[in-house]
């Protein structure tokens, strides 16, 4: 992923105010970001625990997706899988995220939501620069090449549906 400026992240919002996406917490650290090994820029707010953020090249343009997760404490004791990179990871690791649609469908409430690394950190992981606390990740017969397309894929379909109207 190209480095992104924090006028261009603002301006990629599709679930949100325009308002909403000028408040909204933007990583201090844009300069900072390997962004070599990024296929998404993805944060949580660390001032609003609930919320997190993800904004994804999608054509020639950027997406970006405002998220919620839910204020339920998931057990610690269980490992769960994230949906966009097969990353298994253990307690609170892997959250369950919801995006409001675009447009008219999320102004009348309707959301989908997904599995994800709770750190959105899932480019990371795939490629070793981030490791599971808990759980190692097992060996996986695809290319590090595959396990990147896969989590474009799956990123694509996540935003697919967050873009869908009807």
């Amino acid at each position: 992923m190209r480095p992104l400026a924090e006028n261009e992240i603002r301006e990629s919002f599709v679930n949100c105010s325009k308002g909403e996406a000028r408040r909204l917490s933007v990583p201090r650290n844009l300069s900072e970001l390997p962004w070599d090994d990024l296929d998404f820029l993805g944060w949580r707010d660390p001032g609003a625990p609930d919320r997190g953020y993800l904004v994804a090249v999608r054509g020639e343009g950027l997406v970006g997706i405002t998220l919620r997760a839910p204020n339920v404490r998931r057990s610690l004791t269980k490992t769960n899988v994230c949906s966009l990179c097969i990353t298994i990871h253990g307690g609170s690791g892997v959250a369950l995220l919801s995006a409001r649609r675009a447009g008219a469908a999320g102004r009348e409430g309707n959301t989908v939501g997904t599995y994800i690394c709770a750190d959105l950190g899932c480019s990371l992981y795939v490629r070793g620069r981030r490791r599971s606390a808990s759980v190692s990740r097992p060996e996986e017969s695809l290319t590090l090449e595959e396990q990147v397309s896969r989590t474009v894929a799956n990123l694509d379909a996540f935003v697919e549906q967050v873009l869908r109207t009807a």
